[in-house]
């Protein structure tokens, strides 16, 4: 790993153990599975949610977009701020609220994968209408 992954293991020190996997270029930070960061051009970006986002929105600063020649932008990772990078205390209560973001977006995802169906849209599939019809023949 790099001198910056190294300095990002002592500032999140207080956050317990976590791991980083190369991706897209840059690497991604994982705590017990759950994906709380990202790091690109030695900067970390670390995951939101409507608990932890004003605390990086108060301070002006902006979602992730990985490419600049193109309109896409991680709305959920923003850069976590040099002078809380700084602070090792800070640095990890910062990243222990993105992993409290990581967690329950994971949550709302895994409920929503397993959810059941709208009803409205079970009336409307085939095999509902096919079932639907084989119970009112009279038999």
């Amino acid at each position: 790993m790099s001198d910056f992954i190294d300095y990002l293991h002592d500032q999140f020190a207080n956050l317990g153990e976590f791991s980083v996997r190369r991706m897209f270029g840059g690497q991604g930070l994982y705590w017990r599975g759950h994906f709380f960061g990202l790091v690109a051009d030695d900067t970390v970006y670390l995951r939101t949610d409507a608990e932890n986002r004003p605390d990086y929105e108060s301070r002006d600063l902006s979602p992730f977009k990985p490419w600049e020649d193109r309109s896409v932008v991680l709305k959920a990772y923003y850069p976590l701020p040099e002078d809380v990078l700084e602070d090792a205390e800070m640095a990890s209560e910062w990243a222990r609220k993105a992993v409290d973001a990581a967690i329950a977006a994971d949550k709302a995802k895994a409920i929503g994968d397993h959810a059941p169906r709208r009803f409205d849209a079970m009336q409307r599939s085939p095999v509902a209408r096919r079932s639907a019809k084989a119970k009112k023949r009279p038999r």
